[in-house]
Formats: structure tokens, C-alpha cells, sequence
């Protein structure tokens, strides 16, 4: 048995897709959708309803003091760090010491300052209080101390939370298509179902878009809304700080809290120059500005491996429902940085898009109920290193297509030019899987010329 479906772009004018083209095929009755390791992968099945209700009733429940608590001991490590730093540092003999003690400082003081960052993240999903009015207050303080526009960035990342994965509605990390990753590379006169390789594998090439996406992902994401969804009218109107007439990220009515969140920014940046006039430039640089950067440097790194993996999906609209979105997430491993100043964020962030108002000191007990219930739909990597898998996906995760013989099906899975598929284990399980299809030639099927 088969059947014959045309295959059409779900993508629109995103600024990350071009029009695919359309192709009538014909579908085999064993078919199946493969991810960019080889292996099948399958829809979730598994409701909502099932996921609230395999999850401890306390595991919804904020602590208002346990939250604050939390507040209290990270403004303790950072305020401890840069006295200490401030302090005794400029009294040590060696300039090669104290310039190696201020690189642990800003390190140490950046992954603090990413806590904190995570903390206010907590409020603006109603996660830190039951009150909506100490959420937004707290929110508003510690977001706006890391020159983060909290009401702006609670609208869109709400936006994203709705959804996620869905190609055509999702705000970050929205992927290319194949037309549009392969014409912007090489022009428009390249024939995106031919070209067989970009070089885009060559390790230097692997390690400038690293580079360039730490550095300048972060800002140019706030500024026009870099990897969201974006149409023909750019700066200002995709800027999370516009709050003028004709922007394209918030409603009318959400205008004036982007103005709110504007005045926080401003009113960090009168801190931060009266610092400068007391301390000097040189001590505000090293005590608030380099940490500043890597923190930009850890929630770039975090967001982009939560949503990026070559097991994860993504959906035309017609095929999108949130528990879909919501499991196209995928868990890892930091250890102490991340049990402990990242509040656990890097390892149940799949939990926190299923259900986002449970608070983090809760997120791994209700982690492990979804486990049950979810089954293979649950995505996690606890073996590969961080910054390994960062390297890995900037490299392999290029662009979405659907899988050959299920076109038509609206659901894409990350590809790439070069043929990269590594054999992988159940990082879950830490079982191999005897269902690798990765013995397919780069040139042809999934990886390959259509």
C-alpha cells in the first residue's frame, strides 16, 4: 500500500525560510520519520492531562521564602566575590597572579550572575511566588541589575513557551529550511537539492560560528529579534526594546510595560555610571562587565542546546500541538554548576516546557513522574560534555527537512550537507541502539540530494 502526498513549505515568510518546493511523491505503508542519527522517530502520543497527573500535587506549589532565600544566598556569593576581588586582589605582588585571580573572578561571578538571570526567568513564569505582584517586582529588580528588559523578554519568551517547535509561531531558534540555509551560503543560483557539501563540517568554520554566536547571539536576538520569526520590516520594529507604533513583537497593549522594562535598563546603566565615577572603569570592567559577558555567553549556550539536538523535531502548524512542542526539548548534564548556581536548568528543562510554573527546587522529583509517561518521547543527553555538544550541534544541526518518503507529513528533523550522523547511544539509558540506520551513504536518503 502507499500514498501520494505533495510536499509544501509550513514555514511562511520567516526570516529563516524560503519556500520549499513543492513535490508530489508516494508514500510507502513503512515509511517512517528518522532523525538525523539514523534512528525512527515516532510522534508523541502521550496528553497533557497524563503528564499533571503523574506529577506530586506539591511539586506546583512556590515557596515564597524558599524563592527569596534563593535571591538572598546568590547576592551573597556575587557581593562576597567582587569585595573579595576588590579588596585584596590589587594587594597580591605578581601581575601574572593577580590577572589569573581575575579571570577565576569573572568566571566564577558570571555563572552567578547566570543564576540570578535563571531566578528572575523563575518569576516571569510565576514560578517564584504565588504572588503575581512579588513575581513581577522581583523579576523586574534582578533582570533589570543584569540589563535584561524583563517585561519585554516575559512577553516573547511566554510567546516561545506556546510555541515551541512549531515553525511557523515559534519566537528563538527558529531553523532554516534547506533552500534558504543553502541560498544565503552560496547564492540564490545554487540548486539547494544538489549541492552535496559547504565545507560546513571543516573545524574552523565550526569554530567561527562558536565564536560569533556567543558573542553577538544574545544582543542582535534583543536588538531584531535574531533567529525568531521576523517578516520584510526589521530594526526597530523586531526589537524587544521598540515600544513605539508598528511593533511587530508586542501588542499595543503591551507597549507601555516595554517602556517599564526600558526604564529599568536605563536606570541600571545610571548605576553602573556612578560605579564607574567611584571605582574607576577598569573595576566596574572586571567586577560587573566581563562577568556581564559570560553571562550572555551561558544563557546563549543553554537556550540554543535545550532546542537544538539532532533527535528533536520540529512541526508545520497543521501538525503542532503543545505536548509535541513541548517535548522537542531536550535535557543535559552540568553537575554542581548546574544543580547548584543554575538552579537546574540545563537538566530539567524538558519539565519546565511541559509545565512551566513549577518551581526549580521541584523540577527534578516532577522530572522523574514524566519520565513514566513520556517514555521514549523524553530527550536527554548526560553523557556528552556541554561545550562538546555545543561543538557537535552548531556543526550537524544546520537546517529542518522532512524525512524522504514522508513528505507531505509536517514533521522536520535537523539535516545538514556534510552526511554527519554519529552512531548514537541512548544517553538516557546508556544503552546502545541496535536501530541505527547510519549506514545509509551520505549522498542519498535522509542526509542526502532529493
Amino acid at each position: 500500500m502507499s500514498s501520494t502526498t505533495t510536499m509544501t513549505n509550513p514555514t511562511g515568510s520567516s526570516p529563516g525560510q524560503t519556500s520549499l518546493r513543492s513535490r508530489t511523491k508516494t508514500r510507502p505503508s513503512s515509511a517512517q520519520h528518522i532523525d538525523l542519527y539514523g534512528n525512527p522517530f515516532t510522534v508523541p502520543d502521550f496528553t497533557m492531562k497524563q503528564i499533571h497527573d503523574a506529577i506530586p500535587a506539591h511539586c506546583f506549589k512556590p515557596s515564597t521564602l524558599k524563592s527569596l532565600a534563593y535571591v538572598a544566598r546568590d547576592y551573597v556569593y556575587l557581593l562576597s566575590l567582587m569585595y573579595l576581588v576588590h579588596t585584596y586582589v590589587p594587594l597580591l605582588p605578581s601581575a601574572h597572579l593577580r590577572a589569573a585571580v581575575y579571570t577565576v573572578y569573572t568566571i566564577l561571578s558570571g555563572m552567578v550572575m547566570t543564576g540570578i538571570w535563571i531566578l528572575a526567568h523563575e518569576c516571569g513564569h510565576g514560578a517564584f511566588s504565588k504572588s503575581k505582584t512579588l513575581n513581577n517586582t522581583t523579576g523586574f529588580i534582578l533582570h533589570s541589575s543584569l540589563l535584561v528588559p524583563y517585561y519585554s523578554w516575559k512577553i516573547s519568551h511566554s510567546h516561545h513557551h506556546k510555541a515551541t517547535g512549531d515553525l511557523q509561531r515559534d519566537t528563538v531558534f527558529v531553523p532554516h529550511s534547506r533552500e534558504h540555509f543553502v541560498n544565503t551560503s552560496l547564492g540564490e543560483h545554487v540548486d539547494p537539492f544538489t549541492v552535496h557539501e559547504l565545507g560546513e563540517d571543516t573545524p574552523l568554520y565550526t569554530l567561527w560560528r562558536c565564536v560569533t554566536h556567543q558573542l553577538f547571539g544574545w544582543p542582535l536576538y534583543m536588538l531584531d529579534n535574531l533567529s525568531g520569526q521576523k517578516g520584510q520590516n526589521g530594526f526597530p520594529y523586531y526589537s524587544h526594546y521598540w515600544f513605539g507604533e508598528g511593533s511587530k513583537l508586542y501588542k499595543k497593549s503591551e507597549l507601555w510595560s516595554v517602556f517599564i522594562s526600558d526604564l529599568g535598563l536605563a536606570a541600571m546603566c545610571v548605576v553602573l555610571y556612578f560605579a564607574v565615577q567611584t571605582w574607576g572603569l577598569w573595576s566596574v570592567s572586571v567586577l560587573y562587565g566581563v562577568p556581564y559577558l559570560w553571562l550572555n555567553h551561558w544563557i546563549v549556550l543553554i537556550t540554543f542546546l535545550q532546542h537544538t539536538d539532532g533527535r528533536l523535531p520540529h512541526f508545520a502548524h497543521s501538525q503542532w500541538t503543545f505536548a509535541r512542542g513541548a517535548s522537542a526539548t531536550i535535557d543535559r548534564d552540568f553537575g554542581f554548576i548546574d544543580t547548584h548556581l543554575f538552579h537546574h536548568i540545563v537538566g530539567t528543562h524538558v519539565l519546565h516546557h511541559l509545565v512551566s510554573s513549577i518551581p526549580f527546587y521541584h523540577a527534578q522529583e516532577a522530572t522523574e513522574a514524566i519520565k513514566k509517561v513520556m517514555g521514549r518521547h523524553y530527550h536527554a543527553d548526560r553523557e556528552t560534555p556541554l561545550l562538546k555538544a555545543f561543538w557537535k550541534n552548531q556543526r550537524d544541526c544546520r537546517f529542518v527537512e522532512e524525512t524522504p518518503g514522508m513528505e507531505g507529513s509536517g514533521v522536520y528533523m535537523f539535516r545538514n550537507l556534510h552526511g554527519s550522523g554519529e552512531r548514537p547511544r541512548d544517553l538516557a539509558a546508556g544503552e546502545g541502539l541496535s536501530s541505527w540506520a547510519g549506514s545509509m551513504p551520505p549522498s542519498t536518503g535522509v542526509w542526502g540530494t532529493q
